[in-house]
């Protein structure tokens, strides 16, 4: 007997996939920590104050069955500036472009108006993609309380999924990029390998330098900070070390001595810390050169904000 059928079967190989998730919520809602956790490295700044992410910081996370772009927004909010209505339309910018919309929601904070506000804005799209809860900070709530924050969260929208995960701890975050991954439409990747973010350098110093200036301030001061590379050379005679020049921006000269310091201390430190961040970053040694100039109420200034990237 001829043509006998082989032993041999091909197993079906799984689609590749590839996407954008939107991760939003309110601010401090551990959105860029996330993010980070993702990404398997620091792309994005995180800070206790509220309202630090200002851009949609695009993180990506390779797997062998696919690639997920995540974009970290800026927190939705009721804006008082014009920079707020700007990082709004950002984060507004952002859902209008995903496959995916995951709504982040810390585990020990109670479902407040901020949430119901977002929630809505979501459901209220003329594109609606699936929306995902996640619960984040699990490491820092009880299982019942992360129970009940299921629970809430599910009464404010209608989500395909609900994820209680903890970027500190890694609980689920494996998990959380499969279920974000299987939700992506087949395609081929958008990114190299090797490629984390398409966030310009410049930027990401200048946002190092900012979290590090927002470490133990309170009041309005963090939303008065901003910061913004001027030059980056190699130094002449060495160019093994690269010159950085960066502009702390603040709206009064009072909040400039805040950041300064008595004597400079202030502005040494926030130097110090900055300058191990942004050298782990570039893999190189740096001078960092820091300056701080007040910009009357920059927030509310056009040609300010056009300067500043915003």
């Amino acid at each position: 007997m001829t043509g006998a059928l082989s032993d041999d079967v091909t197993e079906p190989t799984e689609p590749f996939r590839c996407g954008f998730v939107a991760f939003v919520g309110r601010p401090n809602a551990g959105k860029s920590t996330l993010l980070n956790a993702l990404v398997g490295t620091k792309v994005a700044i995180t800070s206790g104050k509220p309202q630090t992410t200002r851009r949609a910081i695009r993180g990506i996370v390779h797997r062998p069955h696919g690639q997920l772009i995540i974009v970290d927004t800026p927190g939705l909010h009721r804006p008082r500036t014009l920079l707020g209505q700007r990082t709004n339309a950002v984060a507004h910018d952002a859902l209008a472009e995903v496959d995916v919309v995951a709504l982040c929601v810390p585990a020990g904070e109670k479902i407040g108006p901020g949430d119901r506000f977002i929630a809505g804005e979501l459901t209220a799209l003329e594109h609606t993609p699936p929306l995902l809860a996640v619960v984040t900070k699990t490491d820092t709530a009880s299982q019942k309380r992360i129970a009940e924050q299921l629970l809430a969260v599910s009464e404010i929208a209608d989500f395909a999924d609900f994820v209680p995960t903890s970027a500190v701890s890694g609980h689920q975050v494996d998990l959380l990029a499969d279920l974000l991954i299987a939700l992506m439409p087949e395609g081929p990747p958008l990114y190299g390998d090797d490629e984390l973010t398409d966030t310009p350098v410049e930027v990401r110093i200048a946002e190092l330098v900012r979290e590090a200036a927002l470490e133990g301030v309170h009041d309005e001061l963090p939303h008065s900070l901003a910061a913004e590379v001027e030059e980056m050379l190699p130094r002449e005679g060495k160019k093994d070390l690269l010159e950085v020049r960066v502009t702390i921006y603040v709206e009064r000269p009072t909040q400039r001595a805040i950041v300064v310091g008595k004597g400079g201390e202030r502005l040494k430190e926030i130097g110090i810390r900055s300058r191990r961040e942004i050298e782990a970053l570039l893999g190189r040694r740096i001078h960092l050169d820091l300056h701080v100039k007040v910009a009357k109420d920059w927030q509310r200034d056009p040609k300010a904000l056009q300067r500043l990237g915003f």
